[in-house]
């Protein structure tokens, strides 16, 4: 998530399972995404936006919305910023406007890409309401097509489960998620069992999700993440100039210890399995999250609909391809391409 260093997945040469990936694999239909994200409290999710561009260039893609979870002032201009930078600057863009969570950046790095970039998204009042952007999309789509890759909290999807007929379409939220929707990936969790900040944060909603949701959702877990390291390669990447997601992780790489041998990639590890499947990176275990009362999880083997990645390949390889993918350069379009 380079022009000259991007290596697309089709081609990058790994021998997976007793065959080269690289000799001509077959061209699949691009995933049609919607893209939800509390971006500002962390980071990776600015990492995460530039792998989706970059899968969206591959034709691996196609980015139907990019919608925020959280109601910062400045996260519908951030977003906008970013799909500018990628030549998307059309992309329908939704925030939550009643009540929903403020969090924003503590690395102080949206003042700067707002400042520094170009994006037509100039305040929050200047796009839908995030419900109503996902039923708008949702009801032009075919039916079970769409994949939600959500890396933040899980308050627009409990409110779309909740939404009611309107000028969108006659059903109600749930009819409509189950309709349209292949399925939900999800950055949620820890697991077998854990407390992770997407899942705490907005505990209601996140236990309406996960109790009815009606498709499968795949989650990857805090654990899966917290392994993987990316951003470095990318700020000393002297080639690539005046970009907003290398400006994000020169910003704040440096501003915490942790952060020393680059920014932890929970974000970036849903949208790769959200586009590409877990395989050959990862396996699953099936069975069903159950929320605490204090916003922790933990796992019901017997239970179904549920899942959540396992390391498979060794972790470096994914750190690799996360890292290249990041440095992935706009290409040029025509108009409504």
């Amino acid at each position: 998530m380079i022009r000259k260093a991007f290596l697309s997945i089709s081609v990058l040469v790994l021998l997976i399972n007793g065959f080269v990936v690289g000799q001509s694999a077959p061209k699949q239909p691009a995933v049609p995404v919607i893209f939800d994200t509390d971006m500002g409290p962390d980071y990776d999710d600015v990492g995460a936006i530039a792998m989706l561009h970059a899968f969206a260039d591959d034709g691996q893609a196609t980015i139907l919305a990019t919608i925020a979870s959280t109601n910062y002032p400045k996260v519908t201009q951030v977003l906008s910023v970013l799909n500018t930078y990628f030549n998307r600057p059309n992309i329908p863009i939704g925030v939550p406007k009643g009540n929903a969570i403020g969090d924003k950046d503590t690395q102080h790095w949206s003042d700067t890409i707002t400042a520094r970039y170009p994006h037509r998204i100039l305040s929050n009042n200047d796009v839908p309401e995030a419900v109503a952007l996902y039923r708008q999309i949702l009801t032009k789509q075919p039916d079970h097509s769409v994949t939600i890759i959500t890396v933040g909290f899980l308050t627009n999807l409990a409110n779309l489960l909740d939404s009611k007929p309107d000028k969108y379409s006659t059903l109600g939220g749930k009819e409509l998620v189950s309709l349209k929707v292949r399925h939900l990936v999800s950055m949620a969790g820890k697991f077998p069992g854990g407390r992770e900040y997407n899942v705490f944060r907005d505990t209601p909603s996140s236990k309406k999700v996960f109790t009815n949701w009606p498709t499968q959702i795949l989650m990857s877990g805090f654990e899966i993440g917290e392994k993987i390291h990316s951003g470095l390669p990318l700020t000393r990447n002297k080639a690539i100039q005046h970009s907003p997601v290398k400006d994000v992780f020169s910003i704040s790489i440096p501003k915490s210890k942790e952060d020393k041998d680059g920014r932890m990639s929970w974000d970036q590890t849903a949208v790769l399995v959200g586009v590409q499947g877990y395989a050959p990176y990862y396996t699953v275990k099936t069975g069903r999250l159950v929320m605490n009362v204090d916003g922790s999880n933990g796992w019901n083997s017997a239970g179904k609909g549920h899942s959540y990645l396992v390391v498979r390949r060794p972790i470096a390889e994914v750190e690799t391809l996360i890292n290249k993918l990041m440095q992935h350069q706009p290409q040029k379009r025509t108009p409504g391409n």
